[in-house]
């Protein structure tokens, strides 16, 4: 572990008792939060770290290895921090967290690194949560290599697919709820054409919030996960087509079959229980 200046090695090599964690946690919504285990708020490189004695994390593990590092962050739930609507709505899934140390008395000595990753699972319980960070050693424990399959592995619009998405996606306002899961928005199509695609709620009590389409018949649109809160008649929503990533679609409706990621055309395993004897 390193610190950040000289100043803040020598309050550590002193053994002073003024430390403090400090946790950052940056959404992809771009919203961005401080927390801090001291008792009065703390300035950090611009951010105001809140008190949140109510939210601790877990014991930080380091290895040089390449095992993926993990911890968890615990915490009760609080109207002026993490609500349970905004974990409901999925806004901190994939939130970039930085655990450091700093010196609350000179917060501006420096700092010491404990943790960096990514928040995966998210579970609520109680009226408290606990979330698990994921270490950069998480990512190794992907496969790299693409295994064969009939279905396209690229996603609609990206490098591979290609396909241009602002030609793809529709605004439009919601017309009727009926539940967090399905609502009629005012968009005119044929069944199935919104089936996989994505739904972004812009404004309302659910503005920000993003969630895959399951079905779709005309403009009602039943999504795979519920939103967290059910949003109002009016709000506006963006509308993204989606694929159901076969061969025939990517070519039928896309014109797009020359960039398929698939390979609709190998035989599969099933092919070899077809004749007797083999």
């Amino acid at each position: 572990m390193r610190t950040t200046t000289p100043a803040f090695a020598a309050s550590v090599a002193a053994g002073v008792s003024s430390l403090a964690l400090c946790w950052r946690v940056t959404r992809l919504d771009g919203g961005c939060l401080g927390f801090t285990t001291h008792d009065r708020a703390l300035v950090v490189d611009g951010l105001v770290y809140a008190p949140a004695p109510g939210v601790a994390p877990s014991a930080v593990r380091a290895s040089d290895g390449f095992d993926a590092d993990l911890m968890e962050v615990a915490g009760a739930l609080s109207g002026d921090a993490i609500t349970a609507a905004e974990l409901a709505d999925g806004r901190y899934d994939g939130a970039l967290v930085e655990l450091f140390m700093v010196d609350w008395e000179r917060p501006e000595a420096g700092r010491m690194a404990l943790a960096r990753g990514t928040l995966g699972a998210v579970e609520q319980r109680d009226g408290a949560f606990t979330a698990e960070l994921r270490g950069p050693g998480h990512a190794l424990a992907r496969v790299p290599v693409e295994l064969t399959s009939p279905e396209c592995r690229a996603e609609l619009g990206d490098a591979r697919c290609r396909v241009d998405l602002a030609a793809q996606t529709r605004l439009g306002r919601v017309v009727a709820v009926a539940g967090a899961a399905t609502m009629q928005v005012d968009l005119a199509g044929a069944d199935g054409d919104f089936a996989y695609g994505r739904l972004r709620v812009l404004d309302g009590v659910c503005g920000g919030t993003e969630r895959e389409i399951a079905a779709s018949v005309g403009g009602v649109l039943t999504l795979r996960e519920a939103l967290g809160r059910v949003p109002g008649a009016g709000d506006r929503v963006e509308v993204r087509s989606g694929c159901d990533k076969r061969f025939a679609t990517c070519r039928t409706r896309f014109s797009n079959g020359a960039n398929f990621r698939g390979e609709p055309h190998v035989p599969g395993q099933d092919a070899l229980v077809r004749y007797a004897g083999v």
